[in-house]
Order: structure tokens, then C-alpha cells, then sequence
């Protein structure tokens, strides 16, 4: 039985029960993002560390009482969440910083943070009797949903740019989706997707639109304190596109500090591409957040000029005593390499981001020795093989002969 009270607009306030709305607030429309609210003495009395101590699901559905679903759908089978939380052993140190963590969630199913939201969406369609199920996307939730639909026996819709990476659309290729490749950008995949909702009445999985895909990516947020023993870290450094990551984030240790699991929040870091930080330029001017209309980056999956969660993420950004930062595109493939040659991890450029910005704040002095530092890593490499080939290696061409080789070592090589 779920645990969920009902739904709050952040712009107005009103709040309603989940038979009233589906997506966004009646009264302002789409900007009337929705938060799921809980009974959180009912949740204090199911989520114990005890009973997470002897769960044997290591999975997100470990988290189903504090998750705006029924249960776990049977027709769901891929084991999603739970990725592993590594202790830095070469970047933290080289940077003064001793207590850093790689959170890679791009051990999950189809390779990035994205497919906690879309199991939500699987499981909140067959509570509504919904067979079709579509979303826009820069890559990553496009393929995260055309993956989960494939194994749950439910179709999908996918709106993506045409010029999303190679490897995004060979996933959306290889898992049966329906793929529509947008003459434009993100911003315009997604229009077009909410077009096609109201016309098709398809269910939509779409970032701010759906209240529930915060709730799915929370688990991330849950996960890492439970992996930390409850000692929340001081800082999590988090990718942001649309802002919805970040708030799952926020939203997560939100819930931990209410049933008193943690004694603190986090503060929360995020992190935007140059070419492409509406969020970051407000959370670090006090201003509104300002639209792009040709934002540009090698990180596609943060590349949003109106990220439809704005309102909410520029709001947990701040009540967390957090900050922004921005990388260059150059810092961001640079980090690809100082990630992966150090500690074997391989992330795409928006998760690659994340550690460009560990780096760009301990060289500035903004962090600490003593601190206690997350980072997200929200997608594998393999998602972008064209960028990750920009980074600086140790390669040679040479003849099929020993000789070859020994000189090539007798060299220096």
C-alpha cells in the first residue's frame, strides 16, 4: 500500500489527491509542478535501518515505502539501483581531497541514472491500465524507457534530436522503441512530445510534466546514505540538465533527515555545461532562471535551453546551502580521461562533468581536506564513443613484429 498523501504545487501551494491530476497542477497548468507529499509516520514505522539491514533486494523497490507506487511490477524483471559506491583511490587524493566517492550509476540496465525514473513510469502505467508510454529525450531517458518497455511488454514513444549520440540512438534501435528523430533540438523533442500526449493521450514520462520521475531518481540519494552507514556526505556533486536529478537528489536526503535516518543535508553542487547553464547562472546570480534558445555542449544529456525543472532544482540547489558551478567542454573530455585512467570508471561527458567540476572547485579552494564528497556519475562512456575518443591516450601504430614492440618500449613508449 502506497504511502503517499497527495500532490503539492510549488507555484501555488494547492494541494490535491492522485485521482484529481495525473501530470501538473489544474489551476497553473505546466508550470505547476507537483510534489508527491508522504505520510512519513507511516513510512517511519515500515523503513527501519533494521529492515533494510535484512533486505536481501538490493534493488530501488529496497525503497518501496518511500516511493509513489503499489509495488514492484511483476512484468518488471531487470535488477535496477543499487550500483556500487566506490571510495576514490588516485583523483580525490591528487586533489588534496581524501574522502571522495564515485556513486557509477552507470551500472544500471541501460547504462545511466535515468532508468530509476523510467521504472516508475513502468510501474505507475499498469497502475493506470496504460500500454503505451512516450518521452522526450536528449538520449539517455529515451533509451532508458525504450529498455524497461522492452522488458516489461509495454510500448514506447521516443522524441530525440536527430543529433543525439550514435550510441543513445542504437539502444533506442536495439530495444524496439518507436522512434521519432526530431529536426531540432531537445527543447523541440519535447513540445513535440507534449503534443503528442494530448493528442494521442499516450502516458508521458517527461522530466517536471510527471511528479513522479523525482521520486524514481531519489533512490540514488537513499542508496548512497545507506552504502555511507547513514553518515550522509558533506557534499554531492550532481550533473544538472533539466534540474530533475538534482531535486531527486535533494528530495531523497529530504526524506532520510525527515524519518531521522541522517542528522544532516548534504549541500548539493551542481554543475552545468558552459555552452548550456541556465540553473547554474541563477542558483550563482539570485536571478531567474533565463532561457536558451541554441544552447551547445559535447555533454548532450544536461544540453537543456528550458529545463522544464527549473522552479524546483534552482530551489533545493539553494535550501541546501549549495552552489553552481560550470565546466568547459574541453574540461569536461579532459575529466573523461582523469576519471577513467585513475580510477577505471568510464562516463559520458554529462557525468564526466561532475568530476570536471571536483577538480575546477578544490583547484579554486572551495573544498576542503575534511570533507566528505559525492559525485554522481550518471551514465557510462560507451554512451558517446565519439567524444570519449577526444581524450588525450597512449596509442601507436605499428607492424605485426616483436621488434616493433620492443623498440617501441626501448623508446620510452
Amino acid at each position: 500500500m502506497s504511502s503517499v498523501l497527495g500532490l503539492k504545487c510549488m507555484k501555488c501551494g494547492r494541494e490535491y489527491d492522485l485521482s484529481t491530476t495525473r501530470y501538473v497542477c489544474p489551476t497553473c497548468g505546466n508550470d505547476g509542478i507537483l510534489e508527491v507529499l508522504y505520510d512519513y509516520d507511516r513510512v517511519q514505522r515500515i523503513l527501519t535501518r533494521e529492515q533494510l539491514e535484512n533486505d536481501r533486494d538490493l534493488s530501488m523497490w529496497r525503497y518501496l515505502a518511500l516511493l509513489p507506487v503499489e509495488g514492484r511490477p511483476a512484468s518488471l524483471t531487470l535488477q535496477i539501483g543499487w550500483t556500487p559506491l566506490y571510495a576514490s583511490k588516485r583523483v580525490g587524493p591528487q586533489l588534496g581531497l581524501p574522502h571522495v566517492w564515485f556513486k557509477d550509476d552507470g551500472r544500471n540496465p541501460t547504462a545511466s541514472l535515468k532508468d530509476r525514473a523510467s521504472a516508475i513510469a513502468i510501474a505507475k502505467a499498469a497502475e493506470l491500465g496504460e500500454h503505451i508510454i512516450t518521452a522526450a529525450t536528449t538520449g539517455n531517458a529515451g533509451s532508458s524507457l525504450a529498455g524497461l518497455a522492452a522488458n516489461a511488454g509495454v510500448a514506447a514513444y521516443i522524441f530525440a534530436p536527430a543529433s543525439a549520440p550514435a550510441g543513445k540512438i542504437a539502444q533506442l534501435r536495439v530495444f524496439g522503441s518507436h522512434l521519432f528523430l526530431v529536426d531540432g533540438n531537445y527543447d523541440q523533442a519535447f513540445d513535440l512530445c507534449m503534443e503528442a500526449t494530448e493528442r494521442f493521450g499516450w502516458y508521458n514520462r517527461n522530466t517536471a510534466f510527471n511528479p513522479y520521475m523525482v521520486e524514481g531518481k531519489k533512490t540514488v540519494a537513499l542508496e548512497v546514505a545507506e552504502q555511507m552507514r547513514f553518515e550522509a556526505p558533506d557534499k554531492v556533486i550532481v550533473p544538472v540538465g533539466d534540474g530533475c536529478i538534482v531535486s531527486g537528489v535533494a528530495k531523497g536526503f529530504h526524506d532520510l533527515l525527515t524519518l531521522g535516518l541522517i542528522d544532516h543535508m548534504p549541500q548539493l553542487i551542481a554543475v552545468q555545461a558552459e555552452g548550456c547553464a541556465p540553473i547554474a547562472r541563477a542558483v550563482i546570480s539570485g536571478e531567474p532562471v533565463a532561457y536558451l534558445e541554441n544552447p551547445t555542449s559535447c555533454a548532450d544529456s544536461i544540453v537543456a535551453g528550458i529545463p522544464r525543472n527549473h522552479l524546483m532544482a534552482v530551489r533545493d540547489i539553494r535550501s541546501s546551502g549549495g552552489l553552481a558551478v560550470t565546466v568547459s567542454d574541453d574540461e569536461i573530455i579532459d575529466a573523461i580521461g582523469l576519471l577513467g585512467r585513475n580510477e577505471g570508471i568510464f562516463a559520458e561527458p554529462a557525468a564526466a562533468a561532475s568530476v570536471a567540476a571536483l577538480r575546477k572547485l578544490a583547484n579554486s579552494g572551495d573544498l576542503h581536506q575534511e570533507d566528505c564528497i559525492v559525485v554522481l556519475i550518471t551514465g557510462n562512456g560507451l554512451k558517446d564513443v565519439q567524444n570519449a575518443l577526444k581524450v588525450k591516450g597512449t596509442s601507436m601504430l605499428i607492424p605485426p613484429r616483436i621488434d616493433a614492440v620492443e623498440q617501441a618500449i626501448a623508446e620510452g613508449f
